[in-house]
């Protein structure tokens, strides 16, 4: 079966996946996360593509982000991919791809789905344990390696590059109010079947949200916007 286009449109939230090549390392250190998003962040403001997360792992970025134009995302990942593994390569001694072929992505809607991938990827690289000590202000962003941007939305380390979306101003009507609203939803666990259904998408390259922002996009794009359910179709009666 043939590949399926990639589903962008300008102006619409992507939640972006960049694996490592077989499972393996795409950052072994502080310097290498430091690199990694710093690269993002240039990649990001030479493509027209707002940031609004980011989380790296050991073998994974995860990326929140609003292009200008259908392209935006794509060029952005090509121009990291350009900035930050030859010199990964360069640095550990390492020849080959550093990625897993294609990065994935899935288009979010405003409103609570935005905000439900919001907390996805803040709470990425935390382990469990660590989740609930990164959402008091007085500690959010405070280790070596600022992993996750998390700390952006509860009191903590700020990043400039970054541009909260519309769903978490809605939080509250001041700062104080946002932040500590953030702050308990980062620390709630999210619904099992929701992060699911969102990890199915980010890696399908389907789209996220309600039936009717799936059905807008659906007019619009040249290709399914949902994997179709499973099992042969219901005859008519």
């Amino acid at each position: 079966m043939a590949r399926l286009s990639r589903l962008s449109v300008a102006g619409v939230v992507h939640y972006v996946l960049q694996c490592g090549h077989n499972g393996g390392a795409i950052v072994r250190d502080t310097q290498d996360v430091n690199h990694l998003l710093q690269a993002l962040r240039e990649a990001a403001l030479s493509c027209g593509v707002v940031l609004h997360a980011y989380s790296v792992t050991t073998a994974e970025l995860r990326v929140l982000a609003t292009p200008d134009s259908a392209t935006g995302i794509s060029r952005m990942m090509q121009a990291l991919g350009r900035r930050y593994a030859a010199g990964f390569n360069r640095r550990h001694g390492r020849r080959g791809s550093l990625w897993d072929g294609r990065f994935r992505s899935a288009l979010v809607e405003s409103g609570p789905a935005t905000l439900q991938a919001l907390r996805d990827v803040d709470r990425r690289s935390l382990p469990e344990g660590e989740v609930q000590l990164a959402a008091r202000p007085s500690t959010a962003g405070a280790g070596p390696e600022a992993r996750s941007s998390a700390a952006q939305r509860t009191g903590g380390r700020r990043d400039p590059a970054l541009v909260d979306p519309p769903a978490y101003w809605h939080l509250g009507n001041t700062p104080f109010d946002r932040e500590w609203r953030y702050r308990e939803l980062l620390a709630e666990p999210l619904a099992a079947d929701q992060v699911d259904a969102l990890e199915r998408a980010v890696r399908g390259n389907w789209a996220f949200g309600s039936a009717a922002f799936l059905a807008g996009l659906m007019e619009a794009a040249a290709r399914p916007v949902a994997p179709r359910p499973r099992g042969r179709p219901r005859r008519a009666v």
